[in-house]
């Protein structure tokens, strides 16, 4: 069996919401683990290939774990899609996943190889656990058709992906077009559903000013974290016309804040649909946006919009808190 933290009544006892937090670390992935580590009861991290290969992801996630000296189980999950071949996004977050800083070598070890078993004997062992993926959903995925049984167990899924528009291709979103048919599932699987997509995220930048509060606080964790923002914030601007965005979309916290800081986000209903097959529509997220009475019933709460200013401040409090 997999090595999980006794989180029985976690969630109950300090009203924070329970979070299993699964990602591809990644520069905003990054800033997700901070934030779950601050805001959230952090029952476990799981990874899985995405932004970066495996090894690399895995890699990040220890990191994190130990310039943040908290004490949350770290698993290994899926190396590649269900059905796709695995594609990364060196030209975003470079080779390492976490290109730009000078990263310290992690010094825990690794708890588990087997992400998915983690998630299913974490979700059996206290119920009311929110997932919360920011990366491609594989690991979620497997884990929800292996063990169909947690379905009724978890308090719901909030990820990021999707979105009314894409960035890998004109309709796909990166972690939905990574795995779509991981993605199918979990749109599919019945219970509470949040989606953090690109027309939400791309609100929500690391500018110049707000680059700025992380660099001006103290120890290692800011420093680091300010170069990885730089890093990030010129891949970014490099790929997009001149003027169209001040800072790189820092996308993954805002699946924590919706669970964190719900009343930082606007959310509506919408039924969402992933595409798996189209020649220029693969990895689509469909979202039924129609006023028709035949359309779908919702299965997702779809964020629309963020109060960015006190959001990133809230994300600044958190790297404040474990500076060191």
């Amino acid at each position: 069996m997999a090595d999980t933290r006794d989180t029985t009544n976690a969630s109950a006892t300090t009203g924070r919401p329970a979070i299993l937090l699964d990602c591809d670390p990644g520069h905003d992935d990054a800033i997700a683990i901070v934030t779950a580590a601050r805001h959230a009861d952090l029952v476990g991290i799981t990874t899985v290939a995405g932004n970066a290969p495996l090894e690399r992801t895995t890699y990040n996630a220890l990191v994190m774990r130990d310039l943040l000296a908290i004490d949350v189980p770290v698993h290994s999950g899926s190396a590649r899609p269900l059905v796709a071949e695995p594609r990364a996004a060196p030209f975003i977050h470079g080779e390492s996943g976490l290109d730009g800083a000078d990263l310290p070598a992690p010094t825990t070890p690794l708890d588990g190889t087997d992400g998915v078993e983690f998630i299913i004997d974490t979700c059996r062992n206290s119920e009311g656990i929110w997932l919360v993926p920011t990366g491609p959903l594989t690991n979620i995925a497997i884990a929800l058709r292996f063990a169909p049984d947690i379905a009724d167990r978890i308090a719901g899924i909030s990820l990021m992906g999707g979105g009314t528009f894409g960035n890998r291709t004109v309709t796909a979103e990166f972690n939905i077009w990574a795995d779509p048919e991981a993605a199918s599932i979990v749109f599919g699987y019945g219970g509470p559903l949040v989606m953090a997509g690109l027309d939400v995220t791309h609100q929500f930048q690391a500018t110049p000013t707000r680059i700025a509060q992380v660099a001006a606080l103290p120890g290692q964790l800011a420093r680091v974290l300010t170069d990885l923002f730089n890093f990030f914030a010129s891949t970014y601007l490099s790929r997009h016309d001149p003027g169209s965005i001040q800072g790189p979309a820092v996308h993954d916290p805002l699946a924590v804040l919706a669970l964190t800081h719900p009343e930082l986000l606007d959310r509506e209903a919408h039924h969402v649909a992933i595409e798996t097959m189209g020649t220029l529509t693969r990895g689509m997220t469909v979202i039924d946006q129609r006023h028709l009475v035949e359309r779908r019933e919702s299965n997702c709460d779809v964020l629309t919009k963020v109060d960015a200013d006190t959001a990133f401040d809230a994300i600044v409090e958190a790297i404040a808190h474990f500076a060191k």
